[in-house]
């Protein structure tokens, strides 16, 4: 029997359009996605920016406040007596602030869950 060619262009010619098309699309694909990207980071950096710059004034806000207490206190007490008693609170509610953040300390009395599975070792009692 006779082998018969295949009627329209040659296969190899198919194979070279196919990996054309085929890088085509991933260069495209590789655009968009760069493009998308780049619009998420723009958004991003924005934000970013916007809350850095809360929390210098936010800083600033602090000091103010710092400085009202003091000048108050400064009225029926000695100057140093007012900064050092000014100096106390903001120690203190830095240390409570330090605490509220830290992780597995919440609430007075509150104690963190224990792991339902352990992995690798034995529980702790």
């Amino acid at each position: 029997m006779e082998r018969k060619e295949p009627l329209g262009p040659h296969p190899d010619h198919l194979e070279h359009l196919d990996r054309q098309l085929v890088d085509e699309l991933a260069q495209v694909a590789r655009e968009t996605i760069r493009d998308e990207l780049r619009e998420q980071t723009r958004r991003r950096r924005r934000k970013a920016t916007l809350y850095a710059a809360s929390g210098a004034v936010a800083l600033y806000a602090g000091a103010a406040v710092a400085l009202a207490v003091g000048l108050a206190l400064d009225i029926p007490l000695p100057g140093w007596t007012a900064a050092l008693i000014t100096a106390v609170v903001l120690g203190a509610v830095a240390y409570a602030l330090r605490g509220a953040a830290r992780p597995g300390h919440g609430a007075a009395g509150e104690r963190p869950a224990a792991p339902a599975r352990v992995h690798g070792g034995t529980p702790a009692r």
